[in-house]
């Protein structure tokens, strides 16, 4: 078993920054990768960012990129993902989500262990 627990989340304006931390025990040596998916009220959960745990490799949606960043410290087993310029559309509870096997990253039923998610405003 693998405990995620999120952190970071907030109210923030738009333009502004936040930088969300997923902490990870138990059995974390068979994690191939984190994810972080996120779900606004009435929507769909969705894909925001991965990483491949060993070789540190980032997947990012589209209307992210090159405004969130992921990354990992692997010595506090803890994935972080810095949020830069955030709009109001960023507004959901954010997941974060750890699978032990290769494959589709952004397919969130593939992942084995969820945390119970932060919450991210972002106000206008």
């Amino acid at each position: 078993q693998v405990q995620l627990v999120e952190s970071g989340g907030g109210l923030v304006q738009a333009g502004g920054s936040l930088r969300l931390s997923c902490a990870a025990s138990g059995r974390t040596g068979s994690t191939y990768a984190v994810g972080w998916f996120r779900q606004a009220p009435g929507k769909d959960r969705e894909f925001v960012s991965a990483i491949v745990w060993s070789g540190s490799s980032t997947y990012y949606r589209d209307s992210v990129k090159g405004r969130f960043t992921i990354s990992g410290d692997k010595s506090k087993n803890t994935v972080y993902l810095q949020m830069n310029s955030l709009k109001p559309d960023d507004t959901a509870i954010y997941y974060c989500a750890a699978r032990s096997a290769w494959g589709d990253l952004r397919v969130a039923n593939q992942y084995d262990y969820w945390g119970r998610g932060t919450q991210v405003t972002v106000s206008s």
